[in-house]
């Protein structure tokens, strides 16, 4: 990753103290959005608006001239002035990630901590909320070191090119300037054309915020914990002057070797509306909800089970999953009554743990599923029981609206779906372990505080949290660049996944936490047989392995007819970001009873070619030749680049 590092070595050119003033009224918002895009994104919205403020009012040189790189020929037309604020602003917008060694993790870095003008008490500022594609971006962008953020803003909101952004880089104190620009590039497929347009858009806007007034509960109890604070600091001063007889001083007694490792009042609980004022949209956002989250004795009996479980508690947990105690305090996210179960369910950061006390004699029961590297959409809903075909969901504070809809039938709208005032659902049907009569997910839609017109798709597999289902369209013609994958909930969108929705019955047991289906290439069938579509469905595990799944939509008269399967394919990086081109093959019979070998690659394969019991090669994307039912068929595609391509999870033929 980029450092920072004074470059001696870059020239400088000296710029008068009133030209960059002139400069920085005029381009203080842009300057406000770059140090607010380059701040480390684990702080909050707030702080993050502040410190771009304080950044950008800070950027003025003092007496002395301002230092920017240069010479600049004339013919750019850009101005030095805005490049001097520029490199101060990118200063102690990347100065504010630097951490000394030592220093806790869980902190945020110690510039951050430091108080600046402005400074707001009272009140949380934050952007307005962007849209779906704003939402991806913000993603994005948070996987992304700061000086590409930087780099990226650079290039796409000031107009910067590659050559300029790496020496205004190097000059802000970034030694792998290059690199960073390099990897700001690799963003662009995230963004794809419309990358300036979104930068420029609400949601990165610190200069047209919203306020929201601060926890006012939390701040109560601060208010009431500092003068409780003051009052036993006089009494414990008082007792100091008392003498106490020559008594010796008790000897503290051994400390308890049974209890869990962490009691009741150590919990960590989230601010009311801390989801809402934070660039980490995930359980750590969860406030504690339910009616028992006072039980102290509720509590510790979970937090006994999880870390050191007995006879008398059945333990579960999903593959990947570590065993073992919390090695911190975990966060309360909800203490309940479910039905007739007593429910508590726990966050260490890194896993859930569902601890169940059933209302009889039976066994209580302890489940641990991962939940690492959840975000807005995989961290939505929690399942709190599941009893006779149905379940019950701890939906996130950030969900405005619930509804359920069956994927088996695309042409009905989503039912709207009731919840408690601590987010509970009603109860749900879910999918029946056998067979494919029908397939429920939920249908939630996201507050417009964090994004907005953004409703997604959940699928119950088995697990603690539901699956996150998406979508990825038929590429363009031509060569396009790569669609990106898309919420579920459009009309398209839904039409595919109802041939889908029964392939994903092997994906069952809680380790997946997002499908996709990317339908990669239609197909004109010989013979008149109609169009087909190819579709590479992608299950990707909380552990970071997918597995993937070939299908073929050849028409049908029923809408939810299941789709050809094709091949499956474990633990690869085929139909990811990290695979973007597929080609694979089947056999297929016409309606006169003639067999074709029929092949289809993604949009960058410019020719398929079989050898073996089927010897063809053709330019294009698609391929059909008459072939035998059976013999073994070995396919291969060539790429736009010259890279040679073979099949994706071949089956036998």
């Amino acid at each position: 990753m980029p450092t920072l590092r004074r470059d001696r070595t870059v020239p400088r050119t000296r710029i008068a103290v009133d030209r960059a003033e002139a400069a920085l009224l005029e381009q203080y918002t842009a300057l406000v959005r770059l140090a607010y895009l380059t701040l480390p994104s684990a702080l909050t919205r707030h702080r993050r608006v502040l410190l771009a403020h304080a950044a950008a009012q800070r950027a003025l040189p003092g007496r002395r001239p301002a230092a920017v790189p240069g010479p600049r020929t004339a013919q750019d037309g850009a101005d030095p002035a805005a490049d001097a604020l520029r490199v101060r602003v990118l200063s102690r917008a990347l100065g504010a990630a630097h951490r000394p060694a030592g220093w806790p993790a869980a902190l945020p870095p110690p510039r951050a901590l430091v108080p600046r003008l402005p400074f707001v008490w009272g009140l949380r500022l934050f952007p307005r909320a962007g849209g779906a594609e704003e939402l991806a971006l913000v993603r994005a962008l948070a996987d992304a070191s700061a000086p590409a953020r930087a780099a990226f803003v650079l290039r796409h909101v000031d107009g910067v090119d590659r050559e300029r952004a790496a020496a205004l880089l190097a000059a802000a104190g970034v030694t792998e300037a290059a690199t960073a620009v390099r990897e700001s590039v690799a963003l662009d497929a995230e963004a794809g054309p419309a990358a300036a347009a979104l930068l420029r858009s609400q949601e990165f806007d610190a200069c047209a915020v919203q306020t929201r007034p601060t926890d006012l509960l939390r701040r109560a109890r601060r208010t009431r914990a500092a003068l409780a604070v003051v009052a036993v600091a006089v009494v414990a001063g008082t007792a100091l002057l008392v003498p106490d007889g020559g008594r010796p001083a008790k000897a503290p007694g051994p400390a308890s070797s049974t209890g869990p490792a962490f009691t009741a009042d150590e919990l960590a609980r989230a601010g009311r509306d801390t989801w809402a004022d934070t660039s980490r949209v995930d359980f750590t956002a969860w406030p504690a909800r339910g009616d028992r989250t006072g039980d102290s004795a509720l509590l510790d009996r979970a937090l006994a089970a999880w870390a050191a479980p007995s006879d008398a508690v059945r333990v579960t947990r999903t593959r990947g999953t570590a065993a073992g105690a919390p090695p911190r305090a975990p966060q309360l996210l909800f203490a309940g009554e479910v039905g007739a179960r007593a429910v508590v369910l726990l966050s260490d950061g890194e896993r859930l743990a569902r601890y169940t006390e059933p209302g009889g004699d039976g066994r209580a029961a302890l489940d641990l599923a991962r939940a690492d590297d959840a975000d807005v959409t995989t961290a939505a809903a929690v399942v709190l029981a599941r009893s006779q075909g149905t379940a019950r969901y701890l939906t996130a504070p950030w969900v405005a609206r619930a509804g359920t809809r069956d994927l088996l039938r695309p042409d009905v709208a989503a039912r709207p779906l009731g919840l408690s005032a601590a987010g509970v659902t009603d109860a749900v049907p879910v999918a029946p372990a056998d067979g494919c009569t029908r397939r429920p997910v939920l249908q939630l839609r996201s507050s417009s505080r964090i994004v907005e017109d953004h409703s997604f798709l959940l699928a119950d597999l088995g697990g603690l949290s539901p699956v996150h289902l998406t979508f990825t369209p038929l590429p363009g013609h031509g060569t396009p660049p790569p669609r990106q994958p898309r919420e579920a909930t459009g009309p398209q969108a839904l039409v595919a996944w109802a041939r889908t929705a029964c392939r994903l019955q092997p994906w069952r047991g809680g380790e997946v936490r997002a499908v996709n289906a990317w339908d990669f290439a239609e197909q004109q069938l010989p013979e008149g047989g109609g169009r087909a579509v190819w579709s590479c469905v992608r299950a990707t595990t909380w552990r970071g392995p997918g597995d993937v799944a070939l299908l073929l939509r050849t028409p049908s008269a029923s809408a939810t007819r299941p789709a050809v399967l094709i091949g499956r394919a474990r633990a690869t990086a085929a139909c990811s970001r990290f695979g973007q081109h597929v080609v694979a093959a089947t056999r297929w019979k016409s309606s006169e009873g003639r067999w074709y070998l029929v092949a289809a690659g993604s949009r960058a394969v410019v020719r398929i070619a079989t050898s073996g019991a089927v010897t063809e090669s053709g330019r294009g994307r698609t391929l059909a030749v008459r072939a035998p039912q059976h013999g073994a068929v070995r396919v291969t595609a060539r790429l736009d680049t010259g890279a040679t391509l073979a099949e994706v999870a071949p089956a036998p033929r």
